[in-house]
């Protein structure tokens, strides 16, 4: 019985820490959104949208409040973005998004990933120009044309419209995110978009083999760790 009780407090802490880092993740976001430009997100769609990503994450409405709040009172810290990319293992593509108000911090913690996992930091624009910064919106249907031709006509320039197993997915630059929801929503008032974000999307996978996994795995745990670090993107493919 002891065991059994220490193994789930174990759990239990381990399950807590990844809320609070999910929490602080996302009031740093929303701080940073309303502070440098409205804490009105009638008035600021990027903060409308990191709430609703915030709201749809079950991040709690205390927790966006206070952000809110903490920015309007305009006191506080004040983060920059920062971006790093490199070559994580089996010589995937990385591209780390942090906020930080010390950037010799953040830099070192990053760095230090990268280096206990043998990997390769590289400059600025190494490995980004192999990704689409992209809008994706997900969706419950069948008929990719008839989506197509409803953001054509709004004069919305699309990526790509796909649609797999009774899920619609639409890509679009990142510019057009809101022009993209908002169509979408007009023409369909019920709409509920399994996703809505805008992530860089890889234009090509690279597989990373069995004898990289564990060290993969490792590398994304310990930049997750890392409180500056807000994204990670990636276009490794794992085997089955």
């Amino acid at each position: 019985m002891g065991r059994t009780f220490e193994n789930r407090k174990h759990s239990m802490a381990k399950t807590g820490a990844m809320k609070i880092k999910l929490y602080t993740k996302f009031a740093k976001e929303i701080y940073v959104c309303a502070k440098n430009m409205s804490a009105d997100p009638d008035h600021n769609p990027l903060l409308r949208r990191v709430i609703d990503k915030a709201k749809k994450s079950s991040v709690p409405s205390h927790v966006i409040e206070n952000a809110l709040k903490k920015a309007k009172g305009g006191g506080g810290e004040d983060y920059l973005p920062a971006r790093y990319e490199g070559y994580g293992p089996g010589g995937c593509m990385v591209i780390v998004d942090c906020l930080t108000d010390n950037s010799n911090r953040t830099i070192s913690e990053v760095r230090n990933c990268f280096t206990k996992c043998d990997c390769k930091l590289g400059g600025p624009g190494s490995v980004a120009h192999m990704f689409e910064h992209q809008a994706i919106f997900a969706f419950k249907g069948d008929d990719d044309e008839v989506v197509l031709e409803t953001l054509m006509m709004a004069d919305i320039d699309v990526t790509d419209v796909t649609v797999e197993e009774g899920i619609v997915t639409v890509f679009a630059p990142h510019t057009e995110f809101y022009k993209v929801k908002t169509t979408l929503t007009e023409e369909n008032a019920d709409i509920h978009f399994e996703v809505e974000e805008i992530t860089f999307e890889p234009q090509a996978m690279h597989a990373v083999g069995k004898e990289d996994e564990a060290r993969f795995e490792k590398f994304i745990n310990m930049l997750n760790d890392c409180d500056d670090v807000q994204e990670i993107y990636h276009n490794a493919e794992l085997e089955d």
